[in-house]
């Protein structure tokens, strides 16, 4: 990967790690993501003073050259989870030229809509790279009969627990790194990511190469170089979630505005910081 060079450091003021903190009440008891790893990954000053770092030496590279940063540092316990929104496309095309070997998964819900899964294979078709799918331990079928019917009609944050974040921990736990295709400009909760820091949830490194990008970058990417995408994109859905918790936005709205609509959810939990 020599031919990545990374940019000299930033003159930007460092934006804030996020660290380790108690662990909710709903999050496992037991050693996850790097610290279930072998070797492990420690959390601790030395390790969040390298982050911080390495996030601002990286805040003028580009996501390519992050990519193949990422890969050489934490490779083979790096990892994607995938929605195969537009951000995640791209992250997509850059890991099948940088590091097509990257284990790249998707949270199947049971929940999403059936132009989502077709993604799946296109990626494959396109890009030799199969996604994993990872399952909850419960089909929806089993899942709405053991709670007297759709969870998501009565409390979304347990039905993105059990059927996501659950998921997510598993996933997570015994790989060093991990790569988000967020953008700081999404949303208000997302301004602060910076490209490398602790997720203090899922506790390993998330690396998001995104972060700097707009929209616009995004969809002249995915011009650029013939990327599939989603068909909703073209229907008024920016930001493509499960299917009974999404819909179509209006013209002027903010992006994720169409995720949990008519409640104070912005996010399912992947994202935030508690």
């Amino acid at each position: 990967m020599s031919e990545h060079k990374l940019a000299e450091p930033s003159e930007r003021p460092t934006l804030k790690v996020l660290r380790p903190d108690e662990s909710p009440a709903s999050a496992p008891a037991e050693p996850q993501g790097a610290l279930a790893a072998d070797p492990p990954l420690i959390p601790g000053d030395d390790l969040f003073g390298e982050l911080a770092a390495h996030s601002q030496r990286l805040e003028t590279a580009t996501p390519q050259e992050i990519l193949a940063w990422a890969v050489e540092h934490y490779a083979p316990r790096f990892t994607m989870a995938t929605a195969f929104g537009p951000e995640g496309m791209c992250l997509i095309h850059m890991f099948s030229e940088i590091a097509p070997q990257t284990p790249i998964f998707n949270l199947e819900t049971g929940y999403q809509f059936k132009e989502t899964l077709a993604l799946r294979e296109q990626v494959r078709e396109r890009y030799g790279i199969t996604i994993e799918y990872k399952y909850p331990d419960q089909t929806v079928e089993e899942y709405e009969a053991s709670n007297g019917g759709p969870v998501y009609k009565t409390d979304t944050n347990r039905c993105c627990f059990d059927r996501k974040i659950k998921v997510l921990h598993q996933a997570a736990r015994g790989m060093h790194a991990w790569s988000s295709a967020i953008r700081r400009d999404q949303s208000p909760d997302r301004a602060e990511h910076p490209i490398v820091g602790w997720d203090k949830k899922f506790q390993l490194v998330k690396i998001s190469p995104l972060a700097n990008w707009t929209k616009k970058d995004v969809w002249g990417f995915i011009s650029k170089n013939d990327i599939p995408y989603n068909p909703l994109h073209d229907q008024g859905y920016p930001s493509v979630g499960c299917w009974p918790c999404t819909r179509s936005i209006a013209l002027g709205e903010d992006e994720r505005a169409g995720r949990w609509s008519g409640s104070a959810k912005t996010e399912c939990g992947l994202h935030s910081s508690d």
